[in-house]
């Protein structure tokens, strides 16, 4: 049997950040090899991340990375609200955006974690992911990220919100001057109010036709008419989409304001064509 030596073992500590009995028994199956010890302690923290798999990750952090080619959005989950204040867990967060941003990925479109770490470019984002949940010692996982491309039509307003639980990036048309500052203050709206889409006609039609039934039966179960029911069927429909979609909704500075008033003050030209929002454990 292998002589670990202390000087061994505070070695691999100090790289790894693993606990100290973890290092000596590592050592110990890796005959002393450090390297060697260092794979031992990730599939050990693999395999202990499976266990606990099942466990609810409701905690972490979305993490914001803005440039001149756009912005790069990342969810990355954790177990604990402790692991989400740990810097070395949001130092992660902040390089994986900032990567994103960075990639040649599709523009708006919204990849699961999995998807992304088997990106070209992102293999030693994933190693230090893996190797994260060792030093931790908790399950984490990049649940989705995106990448929106900036040009020239527009710009785009990011906001973080509740300490970093909730990210929203939103894309708006027109000219620079005139759409200086509403990508902020929509984006932060976009994280108080959560709408489905930004018209009404970009909510998906099967959860419009879910909200009418729900509605139909609920007006039947009133005992009203049928053609009295139509009528109040129609009229919450309205209401349904002036909750959900984000042109309909009161800005949360100015409820007696629409969204779409707001937008309109901006000039004939302007326009929200996209938003993204990110929120942890939800």
């Amino acid at each position: 049997m292998s002589v670990i030596t202390a000087k061994a073992v505070k070695s691999l500590r100090d790289r790894t950040g693993a606990g100290m009995m973890d290092c000596k028994r590592a050592l110990l199956e890796s005959g002393g090899d450090e390297e060697q010890a260092i794979d031992v302690l990730r599939q050990w923290g693999a395999a202990k991340a499976a266990k606990r798999v099942e466990r609810q990750m409701s905690e972490g952090i979305v993490a914001i990375s803005q440039g001149d080619s756009g912005v790069g959005m990342v969810a990355v989950s954790s177990e604990t609200d402790f692991v989400a204040l740990n810097k070395d867990f949001q130092d992660y967060a902040s390089r994986l955006a900032a990567a994103v941003q960075a990639a040649d990925l599709a523009d708006g479109e919204v990849l699961t974690g999995s998807e992304l770490l088997e990106r070209d470019g992102f293999e030693t984002l994933a190693d230090e992911l893996s190797s994260l949940r060792t030093t931790i010692g908790e399950n984490l996982e990049v649940q989705k990220a995106v990448r929106m491309a900036a040009d020239e039509a527009g710009a785009i307003g990011s906001y973080l919100h509740f300490g970093g639980r909730i990210g929203v990036v939103v894309q708006v048309d027109g000219p620079t001057d005139a759409v200086s500052g509403l990508g902020r203050d929509l984006a932060m709206h976009v994280a108080a109010t959560n709408p489905t889409g930004v018209s009404p006609d970009d909510i998906p039609e099967e959860d419009r036709e879910r909200e009418r039934a729900f509605l139909i039966e609920q007006a039947k179960a009133e005992g009203k008419p049928d053609h009295i029911a139509e009528k109040i069927v129609e009229g919450r429909m309205r209401k349904y989409f002036e909750e959900n979609s984000l042109l309909k909704q009161g800005f949360v500075k100015d409820p007696d304001t629409t969204i779409e008033s707001l937008v309109a003050s901006h000039g004939p030209d302007v326009s929200v064509r996209r938003f993204v929002r990110f929120a942890i454990g939800g």
